[in-house]
This record gives C-alpha cells, sequence and structure tokens, in this order.
C-alpha cells in the first residue's frame, strides 16, 4: 500500500497532536510507502497529476519522522492520497484541487467535492435549518440592520477564515461595531458571515468527526474563561462527549451529501443543537479523542 500526504511542511507541524501526523504513523506501523509533499510540489505534465514527494517513516515509540529521499512521481501511482492541507481556502488550494482530479486513484476528501464546498457556508446552502439565524454580507448598513434585529449578542467572522482568527463577539448598540465591520470588510470589500451569538459557546462547542458519514467520536472544545473563541491552539481544553439527539439528526442529514461527494473524513461543529461549520478540509482532533476516550481513531480511519 502506498499512500502520499498532501499538506503543509513536516517542520511546521506539532508533530505529536497534529491528526495528519497520527494518521501518517499509523500507516508506516502498518508497512505501508509513505510519502509526503506540499501543494506547491505538484504539478500536471501531459494530462497526469505529479508530486515532488518525500518519504517518511517512523520507528520506535518517539513520534518523530525520519525523512527519506526526495522524487518526482505519478501520483496515479499511490494507492490513496490524503489532502490534508489546512486552509485558508486560497487559490493555491484551489489549484492543489484541480490537479488532485487529476489523479485516477482515491483522495480523500474528493477534490470535487473540496471545490464545491466551502466549510462555512456550505452548512447556509444545504443545512440552514440546522443554523443559527446568519447573514453573508459586505454592505456594511445590512451587518447593522443583522445585529441590532437580534435580542441577544452577534459573532462576526470571515467567511473563508480559520482557527478563530478575526472572530469577533459584538451586540446591539456597540458603538465599536462600526470599527468592527470596517475592519473585518475591509471598508466593505470584502463579504462577512454575522450570526446569531449562541450562549450555550461558554459551555464548550462540539467537534463530531464523521468517517464515511458516521460519527466515530465527539469532544467538547471549552473556551477560556477569558475568551469565546473554542479552538484549541487558542487555549480552549477538550473534555469526551456524546452526541445529543440534535447532533445525530445533524449527522443523518449531512450523511447523504457527504457520500455522494466523497467526503470520507469530516469534522462538524456543533453548539447547543446548531451547526456552525462543516469542516472538509483537514479536520483535526483524532489525537485528543484517542486521549479521552481510550480509543485508536487512525485504526478506523486508514
Amino acid at each position: 500500500m502506498r499512500s502520499l500526504f498532501v499538506m503543509d511542511p513536516l517542520r511546521n507541524l506539532h508533530i505529536e497532536g497534529d491528526s495528519t501526523c497520527v494518521l501518517m504513523r499509523e500507516c508506516t506501523k502498518r508497512g505501508y510507502e509513505v510519502h509526503y509533499c506540499c501543494p506547491d510540489h505538484l504539478f500536471v505534465l501531459d494530462g497526469q497529476a505529479h508530486g515532488r514527494v518525500t518519504a517518511v517513516q517512523t520507528s520506535g515509540p518517539k513520534p518523530e519522522f525520519a525523512v527519506g529521499s526526495t522524487n518526482e512521481q505519478c501520483l496515479s501511482d499511490f494507492d490513496v492520497v490524503w489532502m490534508r492541507k489546512d486552509p485558508p481556502f486560497d487559490m493555491q488550494y484551489v489549484l492543489a484541487t484541480y490537479i488532485l482530479d487529476m489523479a485516477h486513484t482515491l483522495v480523500v476528501n474528493d477534490p470535487r467535492g473540496l471545490k464545491l464546498f466551502n466549510e462555512k457556508l456550505w452548512a447556509m446552502k444545504d443545512f440552514a435549518q440546522f443554523q443559527p439565524k446568519t447573514l453573508l454580507s459586505g454592505d456594511s448598513e445590512r451587518i447593522r440592520d443583522f445585529v441590532e434585529s437580534l435580542p441577544g449578542r452577534a459573532v462576526l467572522k470571515p467567511w473563508d477564515g480559520n482557527g478563530g482568527l478575526g472572530v469577533l463577539v459584538t451586540h446591539r448598540g456597540d458603538r465599536n461595531l462600526g470599527s468592527m465591520i470596517d475592519v473585518l470588510t475591509v471598508q466593505g470589500t470584502r463579504p462577512i458571515i454575522a450570526q446569531e451569538f449562541i450562549e450555550a459557546v461558554e459551555r464548550g462547542d462540539k467537534r463530531i468527526l464523521l468517517f464515511g458519514g458516521e460519527a466515530v467520536g465527539t469532544l467538547l472544545r471549552v473556551p477560556q474563561a477569558r475568551d469565546y473563541r473554542a479552538n484549541m491552539h487558542v487555549g480552549a481544553t477538550v473534555e469526551s462527549s456524546n452526541p445529543s439527539v440534535e447532533d445525530v439528526a445533524i449527522c443523518q442529514a449531512l450523511k447523504p451529501l457527504l457520500n455522494k461527494w466523497g467526503q470520507l473524513f469530516v469534522g462538524i461543529d456543533v453548539i447547543d443543537g446548531y451547526l456552525t461549520e462543516i469542516n472538509v478540509t483537514s479536520p483535526t482532533g483524532i489525537r485528543e479523542l484517542n486521549r479521552l476516550n481510550g480509543t485508536r481513531l487512525e485504526a478506523e480511519l486508514v
């Protein structure tokens, strides 16, 4: 079995905790031949997708990877290609999906779906019934009117952001609202998402990992007392959790479309029964779920 991981530079990853590294390590434990490359190492020659790929291997209990030789290979010669490049979903990312679409092999997740489904906008398009009240716009007055119409607080965030960057909480009558809108929309030149703030986020939001449309693990990410963001890399703590009845209904509604478009490994974010994001690019949480539940999710995924 030959596996290729398209990802960020290995030196930039937190080897012990990164979900991509967990998957790579499981592949090497099984005796698979494992390579990796960055998106800018992909290219097309005579209609065939290729990459400048580097062999990696692990040995012993330590999480480090031993880097081997680098050469150019046709992507179709791999049994599976894992697309694990972290956002942002920029033009380099889009180009990578077009190249991966020319690889005549299994790509996880399917690049056709990756091109179609933005992590924040997909829920608005196909699953609005599970979302809090939401607006996508770059018009400052429209955004202000939306915030003023809400009974409680609102959250403003970039439509193409990740990791909690640029997420701001505001409220009706906030004198800083105009400035927030100007900064996030770059004075009306970029649309943003304005969304009803779900108060339960202070108790945490759920990350539910799905494989083949089925939930394989759920964790609760609890923000710090001084922060609203429940992202792990900004200090949120994690606890074991179980999907609620509402969460199960969301997963069941998602499954047909996820499977139709080959989105095999997905992480959804849910707050108090509301769907806020569908993460298809590079979902995380494997290591944390393993630690909390005594599982080895990577053994089910690889």
